[in-house]
């Protein structure tokens, strides 16, 4: 009986190792198994990726990593695995199995070949406008706010007839009297832009100075004055950079579907038809 149960042992491990092992698909010539799926699934779930595609998401990107790494080597691009293993290793994904570093590495040198090509062939090319960067800096103003200090005064809890009685001041003094002139009661506030609250930042966002902003929430503000800080000195070479990887990938996104187009992609299982 344990000799039965032993042949049966061995025999479940083998078809199951056999399965592991199933090609289900070539990039190039490059074959990527069961297995390898598997492992990048587990990795994906590991940086958060988690969704019921998964697995054909995973073989998806499988896929995009070889055809990244074939066409970074026309230009003698060639990421190392000791590359990968420095960036695995700021990375922190745990303890891996063989097949998981396998993947592992083979995501990160495609990161990195993918990264120097767009460096290298399509960055050069990209120009931004200014109407590009005002852009940008508006999208980092909203969401992170910028190095600027701010002096501005808010009204709260004021009635619609008073708000319509509030003009075009000459100064944050005179914004002050106008207001108390009325029987308000001004908040003068002194802050650095990013301290401000994301629903005051897209308020005063584009609102010329001592200009009062329309009525929200029973509410007012109006901006006093801006000092640029010493961090702001270098943010507009840093909007510009922003606004040119945005476009930069962009186009290198449309450069993958095309290369993905032109590559030999054999699927042998169904549930990965692309």
């Amino acid at each position: 009986m344990k000799k039965i149960f032993s042949i049966f042992t061995i025999l479940f491990f083998s078809i199951e190792c056999a399965n592991s092992a199933t090609v289900v698909g070539t990039v190039n010539g490059n074959p990527i198994t069961d297995s390898d799926i598997t492992a990048r699934t587990e990795l994906m779930a590991r940086q958060g990726k988690v969704s019921t595609t998964n697995r054909k998401q995973a073989f998806q990107n499988i896929i995009d990593d070889y055809v990244k790494l074939d066409y970074a080597a026309k230009f003698n691009v060639k990421p190392t695995d000791a590359d990968a293993d420095k960036e695995l290793k700021r990375m922190n994904l745990g303890e891996l199995s063989p097949t998981m570093r396998s993947m592992a590495r083979l995501a990160v040198r495609s990161d990195i070949a993918w990264q120097v090509i767009t460096s290298r062939t399509i960055i050069p090319t990209i120009e931004v406008s200014t109407s590009d960067i005002a852009e940008e800096k508006s999208a980092i103003a909203r969401e992170h706010g910028l190095p600027i200090e701010i002096t501005m005064i808010r009204l709260t809890d004021i009635p619609s007839e008073i708000a319509q009685k509030l003009t075009k001041p000459k100064s944050c003094d005179a914004a002050e009297k106008m207001v108390e002139d009325l029987g308000g009661y001004p908040q003068k506030i002194t802050a650095m832009h990013y301290e401000l609250a994301p629903e005051i930042r897209e308020r005063i966002s584009g609102l010329p100075l001592l200009t009062w902003s329309k009525v929200e929430n029973s509410s007012v503000v109006l901006v006093c004055s801006e000092k640029k800080g010493k961090e702001y000195k270098n943010l507009d070479n840093i909007i510009k950079q922003n606004a040119e990887f945005k476009k930069a990938s962009s186009i290198a996104d449309q450069q993958l579907k095309q290369l993905r187009r032109k590559a030999v992609i054999i699927i042998n299982d169904d549930r990965y038809k692309l």
